[in-house]
């Protein structure tokens, strides 16, 4: 009788995965504090080429195999592109209390939720300053945006 041999499962562009992973900041000091990191918790579940990762590191995992753990750095700009001035953008205070909480407080640092214009999803802004009337500066740029970028992946189950 001839043994069957199992074929391990690669990632595929369009693979549902179950994995483990840790993203950071990598600067000349070396690696920044973790921006996620599911190692210590439930792990990961998501399907590639939904945008749930951004298409650079979407590449990095094509091709791996179940079971792999490894460890991947990102140059600047290459995870979340590079910063855009544009992006950094005030808005009135009325269109914020149109949009949430009138009586809300922002304070820098803050990250603030906002819808998309068609309603189906949502982005990020970052606080940066509060005028004293009211008006908020935020910077709609991903954190990591123009960043080196630390990626490691444990590959729990691809399907």
């Amino acid at each position: 009788m001839t043994p069957v041999s199992a074929t391990v499962p690669i990632i595929q562009a369009d693979s549902f995965l179950t994995l483990h992973y840790r993203m950071a900041g990598l600067g000349p000091a070396g690696e920044g504090a973790d921006i996620i990191n599911t190692f210590a918790d439930k792990p990961a579940t998501l399907s590639l080429g939904t945008g749930e990762l951004s298409p650079a590191l979407e590449a990095r995992l094509l091709g791996l195999a179940e079971g792999t753990r490894t460890r991947f750095e990102l140059a600047a700009g290459e995870a979340f592109g590079e910063r855009n001035a544009d992006l950094v953008q005030w808005v009135a205070r009325k269109l914020l209390n149109e949009l949430g909480d009138p009586d809300e407080q922002y304070r820098v640092g803050d990250v603030v939720q906002f819808p998309t214009p068609d309603g189906m999803g949502q982005y990020a802004g970052a606080v940066q300053q509060v005028r004293d009337d009211g008006a908020v500066q935020f910077d709609f740029n991903h954190p990591l945006a123009g960043q080196a970028v630390v990626f490691e992946v444990q590959v729990i189950g691809v399907l």
